[in-house]
Order: C-alpha cells, then structure tokens, then sequence
C-alpha cells in the first residue's frame, strides 16, 4: 500500500468523519450550537478541498496509484454520507434526500464493480453530471450544518436546502445515466 501526500490527504478526509460528528456531542459549555455548526462546517469544508487537492496533487507529483483511486472515493463517499446522517438526525435534511443520495452511492459502487468485472469499467467512468452532483453536495452540506442566518441576511438553512434538492437531482439524473450506460450489459445473459 502506497503512502504519499495525496494519499495522506484522502486519510485525512477519512479521519475528519468521527470529529465532524463529536463536535455536535461536546458540551455546551464549551461551544455554543452556532459555534458547532460553524466548525463542523469548517470540517466538512476542510474536507471537501483535500478532495480537490488530493487529486490535483496526484496528477501533478506523478503519485497516481491504484490503492488512491481506490480510497479517494470511499473517503468522499464517507465523508457525505456522516455528514448527511448527522444532518438528518438534527432535522436539516430531508429522509428522502439522504436516501436518494446514499442509496445513489451504493448502487452506482456496486455497478462499478460489477463492469469493471465484465471488463467494461469505462462505460460507468465518473461523468461531467456525476463531478456536478458532487459539486452540489459538498456545496449544499456546509449551509446546512450552519443552519443559521450569518451576515444578518444570509439564510445558510433556506440555501442549503435548495442546493441540497438540486444535489438529490442530480444524483438520481447520474445514477439513471451511468444506469443506461449499463444497460447493455446489464441485459446480457448470465453465462
């Protein structure tokens, strides 16, 4: 198992899950609600940019490797899926949107393995509507774990939910795409 910066940021997009989620258990004497909200978004924002970073860096160092293209999504898909559980236990998202995005990211993995055992991985290769899909969630989450209005005027809440819709959207428009990109093989006999 490779070990290099980019895959040093992807572990700690990995390590940054359980903080996101005991911030909100620290007592209150230590932070106010809005404080937590503020550094858990801070967190997941911290996490978002390694996302970027982790890649970029890959590319640009020449430190590409199977095992950071392996863990690279697992961490992304972690990282949205704690924040999306903390979210609904505090009642910011919607159950639906949790599961269309959650369910979206199992299914979507699970066919990517399962072509990739066919031989036709590039056929469900991430996609310009996949990239946007997760540009809207990694944009929509931190309004939502501020919930608040800041700046006296601007509504984190309302924001996060609409961008928080539009991500669900655009999650299902990816999963029917790569799902179509499938399809033939999908429908082929089982030998």
């Amino acid at each position: 198992m490779p070990f290099n910066l980019p895959i040093a940021l992807t572990w700690l997009r990995v390590a940054a899950i359980p903080l996101l989620v005991a911030v909100f258990y620290l007592p209150n004497a230590w932070f106010t609600p809005f404080e937590k909200n503020l550094v858990a978004a801070i967190i997941f924002i911290f996490a978002a940019i390694t996302d970027w970073l982790d890649g970029f860096l890959a590319r640009r160092l020449k430190q590409e490797s199977a095992f950071g293209r392996f863990l690279d999504p697992v961490a992304d898909k972690l990282i949205v899926a704690a924040a999306l559980l903390v979210l609904l236990n505090m009642d910011r998202v919607q159950v639906w949107v949790a599961l269309i995005i959650i369910g979206r990211e199992i299914t979507i993995s699970a066919l990517r393995e399962w072509m990739a055992l066919l031989g036709a991985g590039k056929s469900v290769a991430v996609y310009v509507v996949g990239k946007l899909k997760t540009t809207a969630q990694l944009v929509a989450i931190p309004f939502l774990l501020i919930n608040d209005t800041v700046f006296g005027w601007l509504n984190c809440a309302q924001i996060g939910t609409w961008l928080i819709w539009i991500a669900a959207f655009l999650t299902l428009w990816s999963m029917f795409y790569y799902m179509k990109k499938a399809l033939p093989q999908l429908a082929g006999k089982i030998d």
